[in-house]
């Protein structure tokens, strides 16, 4: 992680030390909200007059303001649009007030990426974007987006990765190969998982190359995971086209004339990420004569064929910890 001196300066000037500088910038970039025990695991101190002097700081100058949750603890959010705007990050919603399952996640990429400092991250929306658009030559439109509508009389805005998940390039040898990462919540369901994956889809399929790392506080879900991970990117990357749309007529088929006992729940998995990849006229055409018989399984191998195209995917799973801290801490939970 480089951190450029004008923007280190730049916190420094409003009264920062270099360490508060540095911290500041990391949460400011990587999350907006921090507790104190990643404060204190940053600077290698304990609760005493160094840390006190920090949160007056924080509090008089109006960057940070205490939010304190019944079962979570205390929590810092920096919000001051001046400190954002001192490092080129004024319009990043990291400063917005959220809901407190929202903060959990913030809080854990901020631990991510405090005991990751060695990888060179992606850091903004811009960065993201001009990386696999002008380096990897990747079309804008195969970017994870959603659109924001403003007021009656303003345009739509288009955001890219907003879900903010770090990412990163891994060592100089293979510069171009980047890890995304996804941090599991405090819900049992792998349902919002399934929602990333689906939303990332199209971006794995225009890289010849990539890492996965899934996060989560335990390692209840990693089995799981994994599973739905192979079967929504690792498969269908690694597969031959024709052959998965014939299992998507199948199992269209099935649902279509209503034998729900036949499929499986990987079926269904398959179904509902196929829907998407195979929409349009063409598909529902050729679905038309597949199902009425006009269409040969010969004739969709042939339309379709094998790609020699290979796609090197990589998934790990990961239990994110908490760093330790020696001392008296109070912070809460997150």
């Amino acid at each position: 992680m480089n951190i450029s001196p004008v923007h280190l300066d730049a916190l420094q000037a409003l009264g920062y030390t270099e360490a508060e500088a540095r911290f500041l910038y990391i949460v400011a970039t990587h999350s907006g909200y921090f507790v104190a025990r990643q404060f204190l695991t940053f600077t290698g101190t304990h609760w005493g007059q160094r840390t006190a002097t920090f949160w007056n700081k924080l509090h008089t100058k109006k960057h940070a303001r205490t939010e304190r949750f019944p079962k979570s603890g205390t929590v810092y959010h920096l919000f001051s649009r001046r400190l954002y705007r001192q490092i080129d990050r004024e319009n990043i919603r990291n400063r917005r007030q959220h809901e407190i399952e929202y903060i959990h996640r913030r809080i854990g990429m901020l631990d991510f990426v405090l005991s990751n400092p060695q990888w060179k991250y992606l850091e903004t929306e811009p960065e993201k974007v001009s990386f696999f658009r002008d380096q990897l030559k990747v079309p804008i439109h195969f970017l994870p987006s959603k659109i924001y509508h403003g007021q009656r009389t303003s345009q739509p805005t288009i955001r890219y990765f907003v879900d903010k998940s770090p990412m990163f390039l891994a060592g100089d040898a293979c510069p171009t190969v980047v890890t995304f990462t996804y941090l599991q919540g405090r819900e049992a369901s792998l349902t919002e998982f399934v929602h990333h994956l689906e939303d990332y889809l199209a971006l794995f399929r225009q890289l010849s190359a990539f890492r996965f790392l899934y996060l989560a506080r335990v390692d209840c879900h990693f089995e799981k995971a994994k599973e739905l991970f192979d079967s929504l990117v690792t498969i269908p990357l690694g597969s031959d086209v024709s052959l998965d749309v014939l299992r998507y007529f199948q199992i269209r088929k099935a649902w279509d004339l209503g034998r729900y006992t036949s499929l499986t729940e990987a079926d269904l998995i398959f179904r509902n990420q196929a829907k998407a990849r195979f929409a349009g006229q063409r598909f529902e055409h050729l679905y038309r004569g597949w199902k009425a018989g006009r269409v040969a399984d010969s004739e969709v191998r042939h339309d379709f064929g094998g790609s020699s195209r290979h796609v090197a995917v990589h998934f790990a799973a990961e239990v994110l910890c908490r760093p330790k801290v020696s001392g008296h801490e109070t912070e809460g939970k997150p």
